[in-house]
């Protein structure tokens, strides 16, 4: 069949199965915007192309479908840079699609015009500008494959304006055979034995799963291989969800603002079991002191992140899910004569988290832990959790248990501020029957607060959960312990807007919360509400996130949250 370039754009979009774009148009989308129009294919109109791409991340994350975002020439497109930064380096499926001057203009600085693939060449798994009308189809196919196998992340098309109108045979069939692109599935069947024979062989082993297992669907078999082996686990920011956080062998999340039992646990085994996880520097600390007692299976599908940062005594390359069910074959084979008893460990590792669990001040104060525990309790742990960046997302991973996969959605490899409102439209348009709830910061949410005008057009309930203490909280708090509370350029005091009737300005619910006596029933109002909500919790204005690894230090130093 012939279509123009629009038309067999979408045409493709739709025989792939994409429901809803996120994006915003602009001269050179005409043609597609046009096209689109009679699609039916959803689209959500952001109020910022950065958001467009962080509500694509958000639905990719909820849904485990690959995310799609779309943006004009020029501006629109650089405007996408950040977000399409924030999927790259946590591992999230999308397809950015942007508008480009006709072909004949490129490189003649003509208006509107920029580089966006040189731009963005750091930041995708691969980019393509469209030539020629009939590699569309092709191009739109591949970068959807691209996008969603191996290690995920995020494939840009730039297509210019003359691309889209000319004319092109569609062809619907399509074999994924791309010269030089083969990601490992499998795992070596060798090593894998070797590592099953040194997990039972360990006397203090450890579980550290990361965002791997969310992105290959894992969740099954880890539980699988905990039960099995009766090892304690902790995840990673990226990898909460994957494991039930209720369970007895979870210890909490590692590094930098994790429980004393993870980092202790890290610090005082003999082995460290790596899945899908890439030893982010705010998980190591100082890497020489890092797990130096254990040794280090490392499974992961990018062989660029085994021996990285921390070295493998096993890199095992492959999916996590393709490598634990193998993985499981063998610790079974070995079960049958018997695994090393590791009860010593497991009460050494339950000591610690009994003796040292997260905790704050408990009084009649409005404390933002305080907040997230309530949160926790009342939606009993059945909800998608986004985060801002800073302070706010570092409480909501302390003191918000998930037990489900894709319920946590947060910015970590790139630490977006802003990040959390249009990840939850994000998730709430690819989850509608879901409780989406953004716990935010006073600073992240004035970078996006225009994206309440999305969300009420689109009559998503989001929440938008303010732990407002009028500072950049976690910069604040860095001031306070290092920089003797010179304060500088941190105090939101002046010019931060009435949440309350900056929410009620877009058609929103507004509530604002100032005792803790309030916090049970304005949770409870803004849930059940058909609205947009956003709850002003006027929290304690110099509360910080403790326990605290300090840049630099050993996870095994932490300052911080002790018992009272």
């Amino acid at each position: 069949m012939e279509l123009t370039g629009a038309k067999a754009l979408i045409k493709c979009l739709e025989d792939i199965g994409v429901e809803v774009i996120f994006g915003y148009p602009g001269g050179v989308l005409l043609p597609i915007y046009d096209v689109l129009y009679d699609s039916k294919i959803r689209h959500i109109l952001v109020r910022h192309e950065q958001c467009a791409a962080h509500a694509a991340d958000g639905y990719a994350r909820a849904t485990g479908k690959v995310g799609v975002c779309m943006a004009t020439s020029g501006p629109g497109a650089t405007n996408l840079v950040t977000g399409i930064a924030n999927a790259y380096l946590d591992s999230i499926p999308m397809v950015a699609l942007t508008g480009q001057v006709a072909t004949q203009i490129i490189g003649t600085d003509g208006f509107q015009e920029a580089d966006i693939t040189g731009i963005t060449l750091p930041i995708v798994k691969h980019s393509y500008l469209v030539k020629e009308a009939k590699e569309l189809p092709q191009i739109v196919k591949e970068a959807f494959y691209i996008a969603s196998s191996g290690r995920p992340g995020p494939v840009l098309i730039d297509l210019p304006v003359d691309i889209s109108k000319e004319q092109c045979v569609y062809k619907g069939d399509f074999s994924p055979h791309l010269a030089g692109y083969k990601p490992t599935i499998k795992g070596h069947a060798r090593q894998i034995k070797q590592a099953a024979k040194v997990i039972c062989s360990a006397e203090r082993p450890l579980i550290v799963a990361g965002g791997g297992i969310l992105r290959s669907k894992a969740w099954d078999e880890l539980r699988e291989l905990v039960k099995l082996t009766r090892i304690p686990i902790t995840t990673t920011l990226m990898g909460k969800g994957a494991y039930p956080e209720t369970d007895d062998l979870y210890i909490g999340m590692p590094g930098m603002h994790g429980t004393r039992c993870a980092n202790y646990s890290l610090t005082e085994c003999d082995l460290v079991l790596a899945i899908g996880m890439r030893f982010d520097d705010r998980v190591t600390g100082k890497l020489s002191a890092f797990a130096s007692k254990a040794s280090v299976i490392h499974i992961d599908i990018d062989p660029a992140e085994i021996s990285k940062n921390v070295e493998a005594n096993i890199p095992i390359v492959g999916d996590a899910k393709a490598v634990l069910k193998e993985l499981i074959v063998e610790v079974e084979k070995i079960n049958l004569a018997g695994c090393q008893d590791i009860d010593a460990w497991r009460k050494q590792v339950d000591n610690w988290k009994k003796k040292y669990p997260l905790t704050y001040k408990k009084d009649e104060k409005l404390r933002p832990e305080y907040i997230v525990e309530k949160t926790y309790e009342l939606t009993k742990g059945d909800a998608i959790i986004a985060t801002e960046v800073g302070q706010n997302q570092m409480w909501a991973a302390q003191f918000y248990k998930c037990s489900k996969p894709r319920s946590f959605i947060s910015s970590g490899g790139l630490g977006t501020m802003g990040f959390g409102l249009p990840a939850s439209i994000g998730a709430q348009v690819g989850r509608p029957d879901e409780i989406v709830i953004d716990i935010a910061g006073d600073g992240s949410v004035q970078m996006v607060s225009q994206e309440l005008a999305t969300a009420v057009a689109n009559k998503l309930p989001i929440n938008i959960f303010i732990l407002n203490n009028g500072y950049l909280g976690m910069v604040r708090q860095w001031q306070e312990l290092f920089y003797h509370r010179r304060y500088s350029s941190t105090d939101l005091a002046v010019g931060t807007p009435d949440f309350v009737k900056l929410a009620e300005a877009y058609g929103a619910k507004g509530i604002r919360v100032t005792k803790k006596a309030q916090v049970e029933s304005a949770i409870k109002e803004a849930i059940k509400s058909p609205l947009p909500v956003v709850i002003d919790f006027v929290i304690e204005k110099e509360e910080n996130v403790f326990p605290m690894v300090p840049a630099g230090g050993s996870i095994g130093e932490m300052i911080g949250g002790e018992i009272e």
